[in-house]
């Protein structure tokens, strides 16, 4: 009976041992996935503010210039086409063509020398140029925290605890083509 016993608490030991590691693995798995969330919605705040940027900067700009409406009309789709993203790869894709629209609008607006004057669109300019930094910074965390939930899927033991309870993998917040990837030029010197 007690060689029984000894095996029958052995079991029950290494069977505590395995749930007891699926659920520190769990809580893992859990945590970094609301980090990469938590990641997400950083970028989101800081789009959002570039969002709400746009139409400002454009309101400012339209009395220096009339005949520009085509670059008007580029930026507000790209815009739109960017506040309707729904994932983070449509997100990179539109962001990188409003990006780009930026880019263009801002190399038009050194035609204007009194625009380049204009203490509103000078505050602006310097609002979107600080915006764009923090875009970047939050992309690159974005990227880093989908880097250690991805690497924490895949690796073994944590990928077969993912398995079980349905973590997938994310995707980076990337653009599509070099163009993209700059930012807008904001330096009317």
């Amino acid at each position: 009976m007690t060689g029984t016993l000894i095996a029958l608490i052995v079991i029950l030991a290494v069977v505590g041992l395995i749930v007891v590691a699926v659920i520190g693995i769990y809580n893992a798995l859990v945590r970094l996935r609301n980090q990469v969330d938590n990641a997400w919605s950083q970028i989101d705040v800081q789009l959002k503010r570039r969002h709400d940027l746009i139409p400002n900067l454009v309101e400012t700009t339209k009395g220096y210039q009339k005949h520009e409406r085509e670059t008007f009309e580029a930026i507000t789709k790209a815009r739109s086409a960017a506040m309707g993203a729904k994932t983070v790869a449509e997100a990179g894709q539109a962001e990188g063509q409003l990006t780009a629209a930026l880019s263009r609008f801002m190399m038009v607006m050194e035609n204007y020398p009194d625009l380049k004057a204009n203490q509103n669109f000078l505050a602006l300019q310097e609002e979107l140029a600080s915006t764009e930094n923090k875009i970047a910074f939050a992309r690159q965390n974005y990227n880093d925290q989908v880097l250690f939930y991805n690497n924490r899927i895949q690796m073994f033991p944590s990928n077969v605890v993912a398995g079980m309870f349905a973590f997938t993998k994310r995707d980076f917040f990337e653009v599509g083509t070099a163009a993209e990837r700059e930012a807008p030029k904001v330096s009317f010197a």
